[in-house]
């Protein structure tokens, strides 16, 4: 049954030979260079921002870094106990994307994207929770649009997120503020030097 769904929503997303190539141009971008925006953003808001808000940005690079690293390892285990091939291997639909033909269920992209989003939808604020969820639906469109995942790895990815997510909750809970604390001891050490010149925040 999820199968047949899996195939069925898999022909309606997936591009053509007749497809537009302004959108499959499109489409390789999103796939492949949207998902840079998340280490960008984190590297951003730990170095810099309001001196009076840069203690809730560290400590949300901290939730989503927790986050990130439990939906990855679920999302690897998901996919080591349920290993799916990806379309092209299968021989189905057309694809437009180089890649390598290894399991796809999961999709990792999927898992970062939406780990990302729902970190700021959670802990940040709902727009950019909100931006950041349209951005990585579109990574998840992209990707099953140039053939190289089903739409079920994306539902795949959304689930390995929400796992991330709420794990990352329970950590924070119990050691949150000792993590903290060591990593901005660990920061000030690595980076005095820039600190003291104003390149970066303290």
């Amino acid at each position: 049954m999820l199968e047949n769904i899996n195939y069925a929503l898999f022909y309606v997303i997936n591009a053509t030979p007749d497809s537009a190539q302004w959108s499959l141009t499109l489409a390789r971008m999103i796939a492949d260079d949207l998902i840079k925006i998340v280490p960008l953003m984190a590297v951003a808001l730990w170095l810099w921002g309001p001196r009076e808000q840069l203690c809730a940005q560290r400590k949300l690079v901290i939730k989503v870094t927790l986050a990130m690293a439990v939906s990855l390892t679920v999302s690897w285990l998901i996919g080591a106990l349920f290993p799916h091939e990806r379309p092209f291997a299968a021989g189905v639909g057309y694809n437009f994307l180089m890649h390598k033909a290894n399991n796809a269920f999961p999709s990792n992209h999927g898992t970062i994207a939406f780990t990302f989003a729902l970190a700021f939808l959670f802990w940040h604020r709902l727009w950019s929770g909100a931006v950041l969820l349209v951005m990585a639906c579109a990574i998840a469109w992209s990707r099953v649009y140039l053939g190289v995942h089903w739409p079920l790895d994306m539902l795949g990815g959304l689930l390995a997120a929400i796992t991330g997510c709420l794990a990352a909750q329970m950590l924070w809970l119990m050691a949150g503020n000792a993590i903290y604390q060591r990593l901005q001891q660990l920061y000030r050490l690595c980076f005095s030097m820039p600190i003291r010149k104003g390149w970066v925040r303290d």
